[in-house]
């Protein structure tokens, strides 16, 4: 019984063992594979305060407008130009495998023009980990009542599920180079679409593809020339098409649709 036993226990341990090592291997592959892809100088630059914008980096990035900042159109309207704080706040959920503070340039023009802009860490540089960052926003200024959520690519998928979760709180969704995964087209959020004509990830093709799951009045914006990586500040993206377009006038192209939505 005791030779028994001891073969029991060799074999339970041997299985014990090579749980933990394909544990171990799997682990170290996926936080490798992580690695979130650095920003850019422009974009490392943009993360410093101005007359315009104050620049918090804490648990999540935060752009505030300080006064003197331009407001929109929409603020101008409903009579806020001038008020101490502004009236809509909007979240940023990263690209898979991308640092967010690649996102910085676009976040601070946004900011610029009277918005809160706030950009999101995300779980081992995935969205879809952390759907619910949001939240520390929405905690951290509750004196913002109309909040919209904005992703880019697979951080798209994640701003859309917090959304219709919490449609109480978020007044619209704004896709960069993204699409729902699910059908939120009864979810009577409002909806913009900004995709870029050669973009080798988010396929044209594919942001057709996922109309169906999109609300009828959804908005779309098609940037021609831009691809999927200059919606962010970040090094090449492995299966994207070369863009015809330089990130300047990429990024202006999308703060304007963007701030239009706000």
């Amino acid at each position: 019984m005791q030779s028994t036993y001891k073969q029991s226990f060799s074999k339970q341990t041997f299985i014990e063992l090579l749980a933990i090592l394909i544990v171990a291997v799997f682990l170290g592959g996926l936080l490798t594979g992580c690695t979130a892809m650095a920003p850019q100088k422009e974009a490392e630059e943009a993360l410093r305060s101005d007359s315009r914008v104050l620049v918090k980096q804490g648990k999540f990035l935060a752009f505030e407008p300080l006064a003197g900042a331009g407001v929109s159109a929409t603020e101008e309207a409903q009579g806020n130009a001038g008020s101490a704080f502004p009236s809509i706040g909007l979240i940023i959920y990263p690209g898979a495998k991308v640092d967010p503070r690649a996102y910085a340039p676009q976040a601070k023009a946004l900011a610029a023009q009277g918005y809160l802009v706030a950009i999101v860490p995300v779980a081992f540089s995935f969205a879809i980990f952390s759907p619910n960052r949001a939240d520390w926003v929405l905690h951290a200024y509750p004196e913002i009542q109309n909040w919209v959520v904005a992703g880019h690519s697979l951080g798209g998928v994640a701003a859309a599920q917090y959304a219709v979760r919490h449609k109480n709180q978020i007044r619209g969704i704004v896709f960069w180079a993204s699409y729902p995964a699910s059908d939120i087209s009864q979810s009577g959020i409002p909806v913009l679409s900004i995709s870029a004509s050669l973009d080798g990830l988010a396929t044209p093709e594919k942001v057709e593809g996922y109309k169906k799951n999109q609300p009828a009045d959804t908005q779309y914006v098609v940037i021609q020339g831009g691809n999927h990586a200059q919606f962010g500040w970040y090094e090449p993206q492995k299966g994207d098409r070369a863009a015809t377009i330089s990130a300047e006038e990429q990024t202006a192209e999308i703060g304007k649709a963007t701030a239009a939505f706000l």
